[in-house]
């Protein structure tokens, strides 16, 4: 049976590819401290000369860390941010990125989560994510359904996929763990429809039976309706001002292992799923930035690039 000690040993030799001597700094706040120290335990082993970080709990997702912090997270070779509240999509991780560093961020993983999910070979995972990145990549034009009343369409004209593999292996190589989905930046302005949110959104969690029904006009949202879970989106999303309503994220998910935990860093990758994210999207080629980044998943969806289908039903058909 696998163990806490055994995903983390698996992520920095298998995910990270940590090399003896290399600089490894890891980031965690007070929730994830015991995940944080597994990672800097399992660097330790390997022979880097690890460092273990722990922050004050960010407010939102997308919060930048202190300015101290983004100056050390682009001076090592591998950075890995175990956070309850996302560092993906701040300016500190992309400056990290841009310098060469190795990163993943693994926000609000559980422990249960990482021993399930983090154990796996991810060369199959890989391969179905770099396949649908490259269908994404050579679109024009997307729409999505879902039985829910998902129905939307937008420009991805331009617009290059990424396909997140879990194997950061090269310098500037980004994941998020536990990594299996192909995702790209809808262009701003563009879309038009209606998204349902089903299962769960980042920052709430599990939605039960209830649902979230979004209305998207020239790429933003106008208007957010479904009870309570709504209502909770609305108070997440009203402090950040316009941008955090921007359709920021059209994301496929390719991993066969995730299951729905309520924790959306899980949820967004489970094989036959899609989600929608509303706020930054430069982290993904975009030019929106704002402190705020909130996936919501799709359940059987269906997908059509250029008219062609990408997935029926929840069937990815690549």
């Amino acid at each position: 049976m696998s163990t806490l000690k055994d995903a983390a040993m698996n992520t920095m030799s298998g995910c990270m590819a940590i090399r003896k001597g290399e600089t490894v700094l890891v980031i965690c706040d007070e929730p994830e401290r015991r995940i944080g120290f597994a990672l800097w335990e399992a660097a330790r082993e390997l022979g880097a000369e690890a460092m273990l970080l722990e922050i004050i709990p960010r407010s939102s997702n997308g919060e930048e860390p202190p300015a101290a912090v983004a100056g050390l997270m682009k001076s090592v070779d591998v950075l890995l941010c175990p956070t309850s509240k996302s560092l993906t999509h701040t300016d500190a991780r992309r400056a990290a990125s841009a310098a060469g560093v190795r990163a993943a961020t693994l926000p609000g993983i559980t422990e249960e989560c990482m021993i399930r999910t983090l154990v796996a070979d991810y060369n199959e995972i890989a391969a179905l994510s770099v396949q649908t990145a490259k269908v994404l990549s050579a679109g024009k034009h997307a729409r999505v359904t879902s039985p829910a009343g998902t129905d939307i369409e937008f420009s991805i004209e331009g617009r290059v996929a990424h396909p997140d593999t879990g194997l950061v292996h090269k310098p500037g190589d980004m994941s998020n763990l536990p990594a299996g989905e192909a995702y790209l930046a809808p262009v701003e302005g563009s879309a038009n429809g209606v998204i349902v949110f089903e299962a769960a959104v980042a920052g709430l969690g599990k939605l039960g039976n209830e649902k979230i029904r979004i209305k998207i006009e020239k790429g933003y949202a106008v208007e957010i309706t479904g009870g309570a879970p709504a209502r909770q989106l609305e108070r997440l999303l009203e402090p950040h001002g316009k941008a955090a309503y921007n359709l920021a994220e059209l994301g496929v998910g390719t991993n066969d292992k995730a299951i729905i935990s309520g924790k959306i860093l899980e949820d967004e990758k489970i094989l036959g799923t899609v989600h929608l994210a509303l706020g930054d999207n430069k982290s993904m080629g975009g030019s929106v930035g704002v402190a705020s980044h909130l996936d919501g998943l799709l359940l059987k969806p269906s997908v059509w690039i250029d008219g062609k289908p990408l997935m029926e039903a929840g069937k990815l058909l690549v």
